[in-house]
């Protein structure tokens, strides 16, 4: 890392400029939903040690291979939740800081990490960071967690530097729509399909985070269209350079749809990610 990234990086609780707060502040609604995951702090850690998941077979591989050219520049993961990402990037090489809203989840990844500067913020509200700070942000499945989408990527393109990179990971917003889209079985013609019920319409989801437990603990996901997720990034100054679909690594045990079930998991991607670089308002290269 350069001189100007390592004294820039030691800056960080430098706000930055008010107008663009300003901005963000200026698209908060009326009511918020309960987003925070920090009421379920011990199920997400216990399900994150877990060597078959999502988060290690699919989602961190990819990550690491996107964020190779920034290798030695400051990272910021916005939504890191209890640091997973932000440490297997930091044992890679990488210099990284991580937010979250929750308090609960940002105790814990302190508590695993000692390489790694963690913050309790919103996506919308990075107080503690300078403008132009970062070479690239990352928001690893907590895009569809935020309600104020436009204000975060606002947010986002504050603190990254001129061409900075900002790179995010969502559920399939196509084919993984809460509430109305699943799995179905055509037994004629031996096929796994995915039902879709609605697509274009935004949508907030209240989730019940243990189906079938006494005690309930709910949060909210947002559905948005693709096109949602690009007007918001073309409002913050972002220009998409590449979108990629990444399928699951699993496989269906012995039985008669296995064949048609590892078929459609080839088929229907779980998750969407996109690589944004930060451009003028005007849609010019700073």
């Amino acid at each position: 890392m350069t001189n100007r990234y390592y004294l820039n990086f030691l800056n960080m609780r430098s706000l930055g400029k008010k107008g663009s707060a300003k901005k963000a502040a200026s698209v908060k609604p009326k009511t918020e939903a309960k987003t925070s995951w920090g009421t379920v702090a011990d199920w997400y850690e216990g399900y994150l040690k877990d060597s078959n998941t999502y988060h290690e077979q699919v989602i961190t591989p990819h990550i690491k291979r996107l964020l190779e050219p920034q290798k030695g520049k400051p990272i910021l993961e916005i939504g890191c939740g209890e640091g997973y990402v932000t440490r297997m990037l930091a044992q890679d090489g990488h210099t990284i800081m991580g937010s979250d809203i929750s308090p609960e989840l940002i105790t814990r990844a302190r508590s695993h990490s000692d390489r790694v500067s963690y913050h309790v913020a919103s996506a919308d509200k990075l107080t503690f960071a300078a403008d132009s700070i970062f070479a690239a942000a990352i928001a690893v499945l907590s895009l569809q967690n935020m309600e104020r989408i436009e204000a975060s990527c606002l947010e986002a393109s504050r603190v990254l530097m001129p061409r900075g990179r900002f790179i995010g990971v969502i559920n399939h917003p196509a084919f993984r729509v809460p509430g109305r889209s699943s799995w179905g079985f055509d037994e004629g013609r031996s096929i796994q399909y995915r039902r879709l019920d609605g697509y274009l319409s935004a949508d907030s989801v209240k989730i019940d985070m243990h189906p079938g437990a006494r005690e309930k603990e709910f949060t909210h996901t947002f559905h948005r269209s693709l096109q949602d997720y690009s007007k918001a990034l073309r409002a913050a100054g972002f220009a998409i350079m590449r979108m990629e679909e990444w399928i699951s690594h699993r496989e269906s045990g012995e039985g008669p749809r296995k064949k048609a079930e590892d078929i459609a998991r080839k088929e229907f991607p779980l998750f969407l990610a996109f690589e944004a670089m930060k451009v003028s308002p005007a849609g010019r290269l700073e």
